[in-house]
């Protein structure tokens, strides 16, 4: 289906909205001075371990151990990203290099 150009500008301010939304809304219920609700503090502890789990849950889910390459690929990647998050606690580092790995292997390698 082709949009037109009234369309395209309407999804753009949309999404535009959404995005400002979820950023602004925060510092509008809880604003400097207010306490946060207890709950939400323990959320905020929480969900970053639980996303990450998840995401990785979801790129392991679809991986053949009974087919060639048998998970290596991805067993390695996980081993780069695990060692270099372990030794610089740099969580953009050890993603971005452990992603870099998986993709040279699966281009050059497997």
């Amino acid at each position: 289906m082709i949009q037109t150009p009234a369309q395209t500008a309407i999804t753009v301010a949309m999404l535009a909205i959404g995005t400002m939304a979820t950023r602004f809304l925060p510092f509008l219920f809880f604003p400097k001075g207010k306490k946060i609700p207890p709950y939400l503090q323990y959320l905020g502890r929480v969900l970053p371990y639980a996303v990450i789990g998840l995401l990785v849950v979801y790129c392991l889910k679809d991986v053949s151990l009974a087919a060639y390459p048998h998970g290596a690929p991805e067993a390695i990647a996980l081993v780069v990203t695990g060692a270099l998050h372990l030794w610089r606690r740099n969580t953009l580092l050890s993603l971005g290099a452990g992603t870099a790995a998986y993709m040279l292997l699966v281009q050059y390698i497997f």
